[in-house]
């Protein structure tokens, strides 16, 4: 499935082009902490020849069985409002393409967050949301074995160890090799592959002064200490 993915085409058909392809830290220069695209290009399923990894996803799809006469029906089950919704959909169409007949399930919030807890999904598709650009949230929010959202439930205490190692380093430079590493050992085991990252456009009164948008958070500039109006 993750060679299936189409990155590029998702920000350009929901973004207008205006996103970014990333693993789990947000991609540079907006993210502090992103694998440099050299580098990110070597991970599997994000090598830019998409119809190469294609290939290589319907070669393994039919040594398991599966091909053009008989594709691998699943659901995909996501929140019911567009930012879910509408990734999900171009999801479905791209698996396609590797032999996967996936029907979409919409689930209104109060059914979602429960489903998703309980790990009653054959595949799920979330939003990731992080409080700062920082390893540690991001790691131990959703990686770290028994993270509370943690919402696939993987758990390699190699990683783990990987993780409280990255947030000990006081050597940023060092730091960002660390975190380079645990990125590549969560995609090579398919821990939540992360499909895109969206932008979004930020709007204000011109009285309103003093404003700093954040490009990598928008929660870093939440506290409006230094803002005033001018009537």
């Amino acid at each position: 499935m993750s060679l299936s993915l189409d990155r590029k085409a998702f920000i350009d058909i929901l973004a207008e082009g205006e996103g970014d392809i990333g693993g789990v830290m947000q991609p540079p220069p907006s993210g502090l902490w992103g694998m440099p695209p050299d580098l990110l290009r070597t991970l599997r399923g994000y090598d830019p020849d998409v119809g190469n990894n294609r290939a290589m996803a319907r070669a393994l799809m039919q040594k398991l069985g599966y091909g053009p006469d008989k594709p691998l029906a699943l659901t995909v089950s996501t929140r019911n409002l567009a930012p879910y919704r509408d990734p999900a959909v171009i999801l479905i169409d791209q698996l396609k393409e590797i032999y996967v007949d996936g029907v979409l399930e919409p689930l209104d919030t109060t059914q979602w967050y429960p489903k998703l807890m309980r790990k009653d999904y054959a595949v799920g598709l979330n939003i990731t949301e992080t409080a700062v650009d920082d390893p540690d949230p991001a790691f131990y929010e959703n990686y770290v074995c028994g993270a509370m959202r943690n919402y696939t439930g993987y758990c390699n205490v190699e990683v783990d160890k990987m993780v409280d190692d990255q947030s000990e380093e006081s050597d940023v430079e060092k730091r960002k090799h660390m975190v380079w590493a645990i990125e590549k050992k969560l995609a090579s085991d398919d821990a939540r592959p992360i499909l895109f990252y969206n932008r979004v456009a930020n709007c204000w009164h011109p009285q309103v002064k003093g404003l700093t948008l954040m490009v990598n958070s928008i929660y870093n500039g939440n506290r409006f200490e230094d803002l005033w109006l001018d009537k």
